[in-house]
C-alpha cells in the first residue's frame, strides 16, 4: 500500500485527512482520540513561539513524543527525536551537533537531571485545548533520527516526512479502521515507520510500553483489536514463548531487523494461522525496501537489478545496496551523500544467492574469523532455531589464542524441563549442525539458558565471553 505522499502538507494535516472518527493513539495507560487533536495539543507552551525551532523530542513515554512530533511537524526547523536508552554522556554533544535550541519533554527522563543549557518546555501524555485555527504548518521540518549507537556515539540520521513516508508498493490491503502495533519504540525506525502507516493510513496506533511485560502487552493488544503488529525476530520468539500469544488475533504479522529464518515464520504461521506473516528489509539510512509475504526466508532474485522499481538494489561483494526514495539524505554534521556516485547506499548487510533466492546471512562487521575461515552467527543460529526443542538462540566469538575465534552457542529450550537434562538435546542439535554446516562453523561448545538478553532496540544482543 503507497502511503499519501507528502506535498508541503504536515502530519496532522495528512493524518486528520483520511477522518478522525474512531481513530485512537494508545499506551498502557492513556487513550487519545485523533479528534483531540483538531483543537488541541499536548505542547505547554504555543506552538506560534515554535516556529523555525530545532527541538529535541525527549520524553520518557513514547506517546507524549508521538503527540509532540505531529504538533510540530511543519512548524520546527528541525525534529531531532531521542532514542530513551541513549547515553546521558552524549547529550551536549547532540544538542551542540543538531543545534537545539529548545527540549520538549515530559520532565521525567533521568538524563535531564542536569542544566543543558538550553530551553525546556513540557509536554503531556494528553492534548489541551489550544487555538490551532490560521497555524502555518508549511515548514519543510527536518526529522533527525539517532542510530543505535553500538559502535560509539549514535549517528543523526537526516530525513524529511516525504522520504519516511515515500511510496513503496508492497501490495498490502489494508481495511478501514485497522488497529496498528508494533513491539519497537516508535522512536526507532521501524517503529516509526508503523505509527505513520498508522496514521496515514486511517488506522488506530497501539504502542508498547518498555516495562511492560510481553504476555501483558499481548493481553491489550488482543482487547484493542490489534489487525497489523510488528517486530523484530527476538521480539517474536520472546512473545511466542508467553501463554498469552493466542490472546491477539492479527491478520498481518511482520518481521524487520535480524535475520528471519524459515523457523520462526514457520512458527509464527502455526501461532497465527489467518494472518499474513511477512518479513520486511529496512534500516534509518536505506529506508525500507521491500517486504516478503510468501512465507518463506529470503527474498526473491528477480528483485536485485530492477531499473526504475520504487526500492532498487543491488548487490556488490556480496553486500545489498539500496537506492529509492526513502532513503536518508545524510548524516547529520558531515557534508557529504549517504549513498555512492548513483545514490546507493551501502546497508551492510551480507546476502548470498542459492537458486532464485537471496539469503540473508549478516551483519558485515558480525562475521566471526575463525583461522580465515568467516561464519555469519545468523547462518549457524537459523540451524540451531529449526530444532523442535529449541526456542531460540544465540552464536557468537569466543576467543583462542590458535584459531582467533572459536563459535560458540546458547539456547534456550523449548521445554524447561530440558535444560536440567540438556546433553539429548545438545547431541541432536550439534548432530544437525554437523549435518548441514562446514566442520568450522559447528559450535564447539553449547549450553542452555533461561532467556537470551534482547537489546532496547529488539535485536538479539552478541556480547561475546
Amino acid at each position: 500500500m503507497a502511503l499519501p505522499r507528502p506535498s508541503r502538507r504536515s502530519l496532522a494535516e495528512l493524518a486528520l485527512t483520511s477522518g478522525t472518527e474512531g481513530r485512537s493513539l494508545s499506551d498502557e495507560a492513556h487513550r487519545v482520540l485523533l479528534a483531540d487533536l483538531v483543537s488541541g495539543t499536548n505542547i505547554g507552551a504555543p506552538l506560534e513561539s515554535l516556529h523555525g525551532r530545532s527541538v529535541l523530542l525527549a520524553s520518557e513515554a513514547q506517546l507524549p513524543t508521538v503527540l509532540a512530533a505531529i504538533a510540530l511537524d511543519g512548524i520546527a526547523r528541525r525534529l531531532l527525536i531521542c532514542l530513551p536508552d541513549m547515553a546521558p554522556e552524549d547529550l551536549p554533544a547532540i544538542i551542540a551537533d543538531a543545534e537545539i535550541d529548545t527540549i520538549v519533554c515530559d520532565g521525567t527522563g533521568p538524563r535531564f537531571a542536569g542544566d543543558t543549557g538550553v530551553a525546556r518546555i513540557g509536554c503531556a501524555s494528553t492534548p489541551r485545548p489550544a487555538s490551532l485555527a490560521g497555524l502555518d504548518r508549511s515548514a519543510e521540518t527536518e526529522w533527525i533520527l539517532l542510530t543505535s549507537g553500538t559502535t560509539g556515539r549514535p549517528k543523526m540520521v537526516s530525513h524529511t516526512l516525504a522520504s519516511l513516508t515515500g511510496p513503496l508498493d508492497d501490495g498490502l490491503q489494508v481495511m478501514r479502521g485497522a488497529v496498528w502495533s508494533t513491539f519497537y519504540d516508535v522512536r526507532r525506525y521501524g517503529g516509526l515507520q508503523i505509527l505513520l502507516r498508522a496514521l496515514l493510513g486511517g488506522g488506530s496506533m497501539v504502542l508498547s510500553g518498555a516495562r511492560e511485560p510481553v504476555g501483558d502487552f499481548l493481553v491489550r493488544g488482543g482487547r484493542c483489536g490489534v489487525t497489523h503488529i510488528s517486530g523484530t525476530p527476538s521480539h517474536w520468539r520472546r512473545a511466542l514463548m508467553s501463554p498469552n500469544a493466542n490472546r491477539m488475533t492479527p491478520c498481518y504479522v511482520r518481521l524487520s531487523g535480524e535475520v528471519a529464518d524459515q523457523a520462526i515464520l514457520d512458527h509464527l504461521k502455526l501461532a497465527y494461522p489467518q494472518s499474513d506473516v511477512a518479513h520486511a528489509f529496512a534500516s534509518t539510512e536505506a529506508g525500507v525496501a521491500f517486504d516478503v509475504r510468501d512465507g518463506l526466508a529470503g527474498f526473491p532474485a528477480s528483485y536485485v537489478g530492477q531499473a526504475g522499481a520504487k526500492a532498487e538494489m543491488r548487490v556488490i561483494d556480496g553486500t545489498l545496496h539500496i537506492r529509492s526514495a526513502r532513503t536518508a539524505s545524510r548524516y547529520l554534521g558531515e557534508a557529504a551523500w549517504l549513498g555512492d556516485d548513483e545514490g546507493f547506499i551501502d546497508t551492510g548487510d551480507m546476502v548470498e544467492r542459492h537458486g532464485d533466492r537471496y539469503y540473508f546471512m549478516g551483519r558485515r562487521e558480525g562475521v566471526i574469523n575463525v583461522g580465515g575461515q568467516k561464519i555469519h552467527p545468523e547462518e549457524v543460529e537459523a540451524v540451531i532455531n529449526r530444532h523442535p526443542g529449541v526456542r531460540m538462540s544465540r552464536v557468537w566469538a569466543r576467543k583462542s589464542p590458535i584459531t582467533g575465534a572459536l563459535v560458540a552457542a546458547e539456547v534456550v529450550p523449548r521445554d524447561p524441563a530440558a535444560k536440567a537434562n540438556f546433553a539429548a538435546l545438545r547431541d541432536e542439535i550439534l548432530a544437525a549442525c554437523r549435518e548441514t554446516l562446514a566442520p568450522h562453523k559447528v559450535p564447539v561448545s553449547l549450553r542452555a539458558v533461561d532467556a537470551l538478553a534482547v537489546a532496547p532496540s529488539g535485536k538479539l544482543l552478541r556480547r561475546g565471553d
